[in-house]
């Protein structure tokens, strides 16, 4: 047997009536949405000017740190400490001739290899 549609006037209208209500809840959706996400792009914007000032301020650090740390401040507090430069420090001199050769290490002609399986 075969199904007909059914063409008459209520059951378009009800179509139409359910479609207009589903579009109503989905704009209602769309724009409550929208109202409780209005301060986001505000707050992103703020955070982006936070992390701006953030990267500044370390890069300063960074800068400071470096210039505490550098050669001429590290050999201005080791002269406060009572260290001698190494040109300025006394020297002994001894000689090395003495020492005995090492022993040449023997050439290995053969290579061994073990495979362990897990």
């Amino acid at each position: 047997m075969a199904r007909r549609f059914d063409l008459s006037p209520a059951t378009w209208r009800a179509r139409a009536i359910r479609y207009v209500a589903i579009y109503l809840a989905l704009a209602l959706l769309l724009v409550g949405a929208r109202y409780l996400t209005q301060d986001v792009r505000k707050t992103l914007l703020d955070a982006r000017d936070r992390e701006a000032v953030l990267t500044t301020q370390r890069d300063d650090l960074e800068l400071r740190v470096q210039a505490l740390n550098g050669a001429p401040r590290i050999r201005e507090w080791a002269l406060q400490n009572g260290m001698r430069p190494f040109a300025e420090a006394p020297k002994t001199v001894q000689d090395l001739t003495a020492l005995p050769a090492p022993a040449p290490a023997p050439a290995r002609t053969t290579l061994e290899v073990t495979t362990a399986w897990k």
